[in-house]
């Protein structure tokens, strides 16, 4: 005798798929079933895609517990700590080469001597224009060092290079020149505020280098007018 259950039972068994079809049947079933016209329009969006690729990463590295919207928010959070980094360490340096672009120490000017600087920075620092002061006192220094002959005239030079070339010619000086570029730079793209103090530190240097001999023992010719 045939129990009273057993059709239902024959009819839940039928209904029911494999229990466990190999790797091929299971991604073919899969794809018969997402290529019917309704999932068409439930499709996921890019940032979807790029979502469930970054879930399963994740599980990858730590097996089947992770679930796709229960991910663990201590992993998440140490993860974007990991990417946050390195993207500080990789595109950062980048951003500073870039930015670190020092300016052209004249505009153009080649009839301007050095006294003629010197005058304008003095104006400037009387009405406390101090970013004026600063870049015409800069300015006073390289043509100066020009019209003595310590390094050649050179259109186009940058405050850095100044710098670097007369702190070949004055090597006790070369730091100050550094800093007196890196201010001149700082003024002139507009990032910096100058101060009285910052005039005050070129203009010294300004009259120290008046004062000192440059030394070219040793020197490469570049840049510098050593004399042949």
């Amino acid at each position: 005798m045939i129990p009273a259950s057993a059709p239902f039972a024959f009819l839940f068994a039928a209904s029911e798929p494999p229990v466990d079809p190999d790797r091929g049947e299971a991604q073919r079933w899969a794809a018969e079933e997402l290529s019917k016209p309704q999932y068409a329009s439930a499709k996921p969006s890019w940032l979807d895609e790029m979502w469930n690729q970054f879930v399963d990463w994740l599980r990858s590295l730590n097996g089947d517990s992770i679930g796709g919207a229960n991910i663990g928010v201590p992993l998440i959070g140490a993860l974007a700590v990991v990417l946050i980094v390195v993207a500080v360490i990789v595109v950062r340096p980048r951003l500073n080469a870039r930015k670190k672009t020092s300016a052209k120490v004249f505009d153009g000017e080649p009839t301007v001597d050095a006294d003629a600087f010197r005058a304008r920075a003095s104006a400037a620092a009387r009405r406390e224009d101090w970013q004026t002061a600063v870049v015409e006192q800069f300015r006073a220094v390289v043509r100066s060092a020009e019209d003595r002959a310590v390094i050649d005239t050179q259109a186009g030079r940058t405050a850095d290079e100044a710098a670097a070339q007369l702190g070949r010619a004055f090597g006790a000086a070369s730091s100050r020149l550094e800093d007196a570029a890196r201010i001149f730079d700082g003024v002139k793209y507009g990032r910096a505020t100058a101060t009285a103090s910052d005039h005050a530190a070129v203009l010294v240097l300004d009259n120290e280098l008046l004062a000192m001999r440059p030394d070219f023992a040793g020197q490469s010719a570049s840049g510098l007018a050593v004399p042949r």
